[in-house]
């Protein structure tokens, strides 16, 4: 086996060993930092891009080397800026029941419908504004992301019912993003309606999880 075939293999076990840290309920790693598996990451494809991409084929360990070092430095920087970011927008919150969850690549804030909205309705709350004043807070100083606004709701009505307050509801939210001073280039609004569940809709608990507005924080460079 040659050395850019056991480069590539040995730093993509390395990532698999990664994604294997344990998680605890915030969704960030209790045994690796995002800033580490950022560093891991970008270790890993860069040894790879520094291998696949030797040109004389005379020099693989150095490039791979070389990719590494470069990529390690790359995801470290995004790990890290994505771990401070929710950390900052988390103690921001005054609502104990948002989540704001690392997911390594981007942020998801849940915010369940109860805190947002009366039932049925997609006029926000004036507690939840102050929330969402404080997201719109961490995006302005955090710039370089673009935002998905995804309105969820259970399976309770039809599904053109659901399909359109859960794309008032995600309007309303980006709205007020907006008017906090969160540019509309960045924000992008969708009703996903019940078709993207996270619990069971046949009891009344799983409806309640079901029923949210999710920000999707995704950094752009």
């Amino acid at each position: 086996m040659n050395l850019r075939v056991t480069t590539i293999l040995a730093v993509s076990g390395l990532v698999a060993l990664g994604a294997c840290a344990p998680t605890d309920g915030t969704g960030m790693g209790s045994g690796m930092s995002r800033t580490q598996q950022g560093a891991l990451a970008g270790a890993a494809v860069g040894a790879v891009l520094g291998a696949t991409r030797d040109s004389d084929s005379n020099n693989e360990g150095r490039d791979a080397a070389r990719g590494a070092i470069l990529g390690a430095a790359a995801g470290a920087v995004a790990g890290n800026i994505l771990d401070r970011q929710a950390q900052a927008l988390q103690q921001s919150l005054s609502n104990p029941n948002i989540q704001v969850i690392n997911r390594g690549s981007y942020l998801q804030v849940v915010m369940p419908e109860g805190i947002l909205f009366a039932t049925g309705s997609a006029a926000v709350s004036g507690a939840a504004q102050n929330d969402l004043y404080a997201v719109a807070r961490n995006l302005n100083q955090y710039p370089n992301s673009r935002v998905e606004v995804v309105g969820h709701t259970d399976n309770t009505g039809s599904a053109a019912l659901n399909m359109d307050l859960s794309q008032r509801r995600a309007q309303s939210v980006a709205g007020i993003l907006s008017a906090a001073g969160v540019s509309s280039s960045r924000l992008v609004a969708t009703g996903a309606g019940f078709n993207q569940p996270v619990a069971s809709n046949d009891t009344a608990a799983g409806r309640a999880q079901n029923r949210r507005v999710e920000i999707l924080i995704r950094p752009t460079n």
